[in-house]
């Protein structure tokens, strides 16, 4: 409960919906107020890496015409009296510079190391502003530094345990193919689908070039590269019809390929296929609420 209670403080300094402080020098920690924009420094832990320059260029115009309507969220910077680091609305602020502003509102939460990465990877999230490998980077980051495991993460920024495990996989693609990622020029379903694949790098380019849907790349993706000896065929026996209803049976109940290879001792096994992670999750969900 204590580690729960921990998890979600994050999310609650982001939602503004923290506990009143109980002294005067808290409440200077704590609270909104306007900070030169001098004074305020990228946070160099914050998972999003690229800014575009058009959405910059906008927002920039806004806030010359209407000024920063959110103020962005900031804690103390480390080892700097009077300076700031970001939490959350790095974009914000560097638009702020580009329309000149002088100064910015803030509002000052005093959070760990940990806290703030929960929170600048919740709000890009929730916002959509991530692409799917600086996401990924998010994820791992917080595995390896704070001992995080993929049901923490999905319970902390809302998402499934399939979805964290999916974006984490996408870490392990060559660098050409996270490039298309970066530019857009593959969707992390396409992405996805070339995880597995014997040629995820020759594949990626005929997706980019071929304009090819996340169908497309999918059945790509389980099709043998030219040149490759595709694998021998099993010799199946033949099932008596017990099984092959039992089979059935099974199928209908799972929504899920199943067979079973039994033997004349008695003894045999049951086989299930899943195509995705939630197909999984929703298994696991079936066996454990029965």
């Amino acid at each position: 409960m204590e580690e729960r209670r921990r998890l979600g403080r994050g999310l609650a300094a982001l939602l503004g919906d923290m506990a009143e402080p109980e002294t005067m020098s808290e409440q200077a920690k704590v609270g909104s107020k306007r900070v030169p924009i001098e004074f305020i420094h990228p946070n160099p832990r914050n998972p999003r890496r690229r800014f575009a320059e058009d959405d910059l260029a906008d927002l920039a115009q806004s806030i010359r015409e209407k000024g920063v309507v959110q103020p962005i969220l900031v804690r103390t910077a480390p080892g700097e009296a009077h300076h700031f680091e970001i939490i959350a609305g790095e974009r914000r602020w560097r638009a702020s510079q580009r329309a000149g502003q002088h100064e910015i509102p803030v509002i000052v939460q005093e959070v760990s190391d940990k806290e703030a990465l929960e929170i600048a990877i919740i709000e890009n999230v929730q916002r959509a502003d991530l692409n799917p490998l600086e996401e990924g980077y998010g994820y791992e980051q917080l595995i390896a530094e704070f001992g995080y495991t993929q049901q923490d993460l999905g319970q902390v920024i809302g998402k499934s345990r399939s979805h964290v495990a999916n974006t984490l996989r996408l870490l392990k693609l060559p660098e050409p193919v996270k490039e298309h990622l970066r530019e857009g020029r593959l969707t992390a379903g396409h992405a996805r689908a070339l995880v597995t694949a014997s040629d995820p790098e020759g594949l990626a380019e005929k997706i980019v070039t071929q304009g090819l849907t996340v169908r497309d790349a999918e059945t790509l993706a389980q099709t043998p590269v030219e040149g490759e000896a595709p694998k021998p065929a099993k010799a199946k026996k033949a099932k008596d019809a017990d099984t092959i209803a039992l089979e059935k049976r099974l199928s209908d109940l799972l929504g899920l390929w199943v067979a079973i290879d039994h033997k004349a001792d008695g003894s045999g096994r049951l086989e299930v296929k899943y195509r995705t992670l939630e197909q999984l999750d929703d298994l696991v969900r079936r066996l454990e609420g029965n």
